[in-house]
């Protein structure tokens, strides 16, 4: 790999020791300062046992907190873990255990149940693994109270004086209190070294997207389990101090209201929160002493703040306490970690050999499929396809929506979910039947995904870094390196919610490349360049011939062809699950099938209708600014919106159309400026996002009923809207009303979200990259259908990065660059072609021509 300096200088890299050493040890710091503090009698003693009390409390609430956090599991299981801990620290007291070997024999018991608990829960939602722990909650408690010879039944057990190499340690004593603060101090130390590894990072991601992190080697099943395990050892130690502290064990203490009280602490300090869990634990302990002192039951008092939390404090008083201070006090993400240079190493190896691997492997296939076939249940996606990839060569497919690419290569990838597979696949001479979507990546299969399917709540670096499941220096550094390649070297410790489109397209990419870092045969590719601006597929492709020239094979799905051709050796055509056409990108394209299949027929000669500039606008914007987190998105805007017409809102990805978007529809309100609806009193607007947004597990037809249902629509007018909104469907989406509308395919999902959009009649219909995702035929249907709404009179905004697909089809068009208007004006007008293009590239504007709007500089 061609290496460049891009770690921070020195000073950062101190700082960011400094940072780090302080998160590390602040637990233990504060654990220390407690115990000199108790051990000095500025502590009453009879305080001395609620000190111990909230530090266990503390402990299992942090247990309970970083499962829900870290793996989406919320368990109501833990007092059952906690009960195993105490009653085995009972028996191991009476039977001359050690303290040491009695904690161990606890840990492991509650770890290992633990550990079946979440991989027998990972196949659940989140609503059927509480039910899960709570079943096993009441299991325990019934084995306690029948098993009488152990746990003494309702009457309880004592707990006996341990002997340690320090002398021996007495239940109910202070020195019980200093071992509690001590090891929930190590347990904080020990949870915010966790938070830094890709432990966590890989339990997230599992929990965030479970079909992109199989894609990257990761099981969901084996994360949840290994974080139920660590939890429930953690709730195991918890019982064991419980034990020692309070002498004596009873099944009352680990009733379904310990469970209860332990949700609600974990919700009042904040999921996630490792502060937040010693802030529950606090309250926990002091509990019985507040409800008394303000002479109402205990219940009350904890149900009383949990409601009071759920509706002011969402979040929870930690975290919801550190946006506020992040608010108004100014602070960085990344204290002390200064992004990198833009400079780093090349994205895949080309220098020396890498040019040569091609030539050499030329004759060599890297993938082999005969016959290869997906049903599901009745219906054939993909049929008798034998195809070969040679070492190097990049193959684009392509073929209208539906037609059975994105499922062939979910095929590949391993990831058909209910799916019947049929036929043979080969990679690099191995069967891939059989083989586990989180084994392919380790035999050198990667891919990216159409909309970026990334990680959330996982930063830039952290969704590259995942793919590794022990993060080293190197391995940092690499990852580094890889988004310095792609351009993200600024944006390492932001989230991927804060970044355009675009940007996350080159995380995913990132990603992807990470992940066969050590063995890369073969990279699927799902609509690399859908969503891209020109500048950014440029720098796509570039990438795309250096993972071709370093020897690694490529598979592109995409139907922006001029991009695609411009990369792919040899092009192959598919069309209702068969491939239909294979060879180079100038002959396939001849071919009558594929033109007839995937290009269309459609007369694209489109006149959009005409505004009524006269007339009173229907929405008014004026001076809007909006910012996120401290990052502009939009600034300065004035936009009139009339009846009738089509509106064109164009820009490249980051401009700022679709945060102008949903402040004209009203689901976000600006940070600054107005907005004045002027047409009527009650104005229906409808919003199709980016992405489409659709509900993935209803079917198409409930995801129409919905929307209907929001406006009102119901009976004999929603069955004649239904009926009417169909004829406007494809015909393999008219038949399949019934069937997930997850299940679509991309351009599919793109028109079944624009009719739902329709279904509440709207007068201003909004249309975010409406585009995205189509082939060629599918796009000239949907802009069709558009200029045929505007000339029903529904008014309609374009959300688009494509200046020359507004120019044929808008009838007046707003340039977006950098959250400004810096064009506005309509291809009637003499030269406005001109200026539209350089005020979106940026480039010198031509002179003031006509009566286009040329903003000063």
């Amino acid at each position: 790999m061609v290496t460049k300096d891009i770690s921070a200088p020195p000073a950062g890299r101190a700082a960011q020791r400094l940072y780090g050493a302080g998160q590390l040890l602040g637990g233990p710091a504060a654990a220390l300062l407690t115990l000199v503090v108790l051990s000095s009698g500025l502590v009453p003693g009879y305080q001395m046992y609620t000190v111990g009390l909230a530090a266990v409390y503390g402990l299992i609430v942090l247990s309970i907190s970083l499962l829900a956090g870290w793996t989406g599991i919320w368990s109501i299981g833990h007092p059952a873990m906690v009960a195993i801990g105490a009653y085995a620290t009972a028996y191991g007291s009476s039977h001359g255990w050690g303290l040491a070997f009695t904690s161990v024999v606890a840990v492991v018991l509650c770890a290992l149940l633990g550990g079946f608990l979440g991989f027998a829960g990972s196949r659940f939602s989140v609503l059927y693994v509480a039910l899960l722990t709570l079943a096993f909650t009441l299991v325990i408690l019934e084995i306690i109270g029948a098993w009488k010879s152990v746990t003494g039944g309702d009457q309880g057990v004592p707990v006996e004086t341990f002997e340690t190499a320090l002398g021996d340690l007495v239940p109910s004593s202070d020195d019980v209190t200093y071992l509690a603060v001590g090891i929930l101090g190590l347990a904080i130390a020990v949870s915010v070294f966790l938070r830094r590894t890709t432990i966590r990072m890989r339990m997230v991601a599992a929990k965030t997207h479970p079909l992109a992190g199989r894609s990257i080697g990761i099981a969901p099943e084996l994360q949840s389990s290994l974080g139920f395990a660590i939890s429930a050892g953690v709730a195991g130690l918890s019982g064991v101090l419980l034990a020692l502290l309070s002498g004596f064990i009873s099944p009352e203490g680990f009733s379904m209201v310990f469970a209860v009280n332990l949700i609600a602490a974990t919700v009042l300090g904040g999921t996630g929160s490792v502060i937040g869990a010693v802030l529950g634990g606090a309250f926990l302990a002091s509990a019985p002493t507040l409800a008394s002192s303000l002479s109402i039951d205990q219940p009350y008092l904890i149900g009383g703040v949990l409601i009071l939390t759920l509706l002011f404090l969402a979040d929870g008083i930690v975290p919801t306490a550190g946006r506020l201070l992040r608010r108004f006090v100014p602070v960085t993400r990344a204290l002390g970690r200064p992004a990198p240079s833009l400079s780093g190493p090349d994205l895949v190896d080309t220098a020396g050999s890498g040019a040569n691997q091609r030539a050499d492997a030329a004759e060599a296939a890297v993938l082999r499929t005969e016959a290869l076939g997906v049903r599901f249940g009745g219906l054939q996606a993909v049929h008798d396809i034998a195809l070969r990839v040679g070492a190097g060569e990049v193959l684009a497919i392509i073929g209208p929506n539906g037609a059975g690419k994105t499922t062939f290569v979910n095929a590949l990838c391993g990831l058909i979910g209910g799916g019947e597979l049929e036929g043979t696949m080969e990679l690099g001479g191995r069967p891939l039947n059989g083989v586990r979507a989180t084994r392919r990546r380790s035999l050198g299969l990667g891919r990216t995904f159409q909309h970026a399917e990334l990680f959330a709540e996982l930063t830039v670096l952290e969704n590259v870094s995942v793919v590794n499941r022990w993060e080293r220096r190197a391995d940092r550094d690499s990852a580094l390196g890889v988004l310095a390649s792609v351009g993200l070297a600024e944006h390492v410790h932001r989230l991927p919610g804060e970044l355009p489109f675009g940007l996350q397209k080159r995380v995913d990419l990132a990603r992807a490349v990470a992940a066969l870092a050590d063995n890369p045969r073969l990279m699927v590719l799902d609509e690399p360049f859908g969503g891209l601006d020109a500048d950014e597929r440029r720098t796509l492709a570039e990438h795309i011939r250096r993972l071709s020239e370093s020897g690694t094979s490529v598979v592109i799905i995409d139907h922006v062809l001029d991009d695609l051709f411009a990369v792919a050796d040899r092009v192959v055509a598919f069309d209702f699950g068969e491939l239909i056409a294979d060879g180079t990108p100038d002959t396939v394209l001849q071919n009558h099938t594929v033109r007839d299949s995937y290009l269309g027929n459609i007369d694209t000669t489109l006149i959009a209708p005409g505004i009524n500039r006269a007339a009173t606008p229907l929405i008014s914007v004026r001076g809007i600014e909006h910012h996120y987190a401290g990052v502009r998105a939009l600034s300065g805007i004035d936009l009139d919106v009339h009846a009738g017409g089509i509106l064109g809102i164009v820009g490249a990805n980051g401009a700022g159309k679709s945060t102008l978007g949903r402040i004209l529809h009203g689901d976000l309100h600006s940070t600054g400026g107005t907005r004045t609806v002027t047409g009527t009193d009650a104005l229906r607007l409808s919003l199709v996002p980016e992405g489409r947004a659709l509900f993935r597990t209803l079917s198409v037809r409930e995801n129409l009923e919905v929307a209907a249902y929001a406006a009102g629509i119901s009976g004999r007018r929603l069955r004649t809207r239904l009926e009417e909104l169909q004829h406007g469907l494809p015909e393999r989406v008219r038949t399949r009303m019934n069937i997930p509308a997850g299940s679509l395919s991309g351009g599919e999902q793109q028109l079944v979200a624009i009719a739902r959009a329709l279904m509440a009649d709207p007068e201003v219909l909004i249309l975010d990259e409406p585009a995205l995702g189509l082939s060629p035929a599918m796009v000239d249907e949907v802009y069709s259908q558009v200029n045929a709404l505007a000339r029903r009179g529904i008014t309609t905004i374009l959300l688009d990065q494509s200046l020359a697909r507004a120019l044929e089809s808008c009838s007046e068009i707003v340039v977006l660059r950098q959250g400004e208007v810096v064009a506005r004006g309509n291809s009637g007008t003499p030269g406005f072609g001109q200026i539209a293009e350089a005020a979106y590239f940026g480039t010198e504007t031509p002179a003031h021509i006509g009566e286009v709007f040329v903003p000063k500089p």
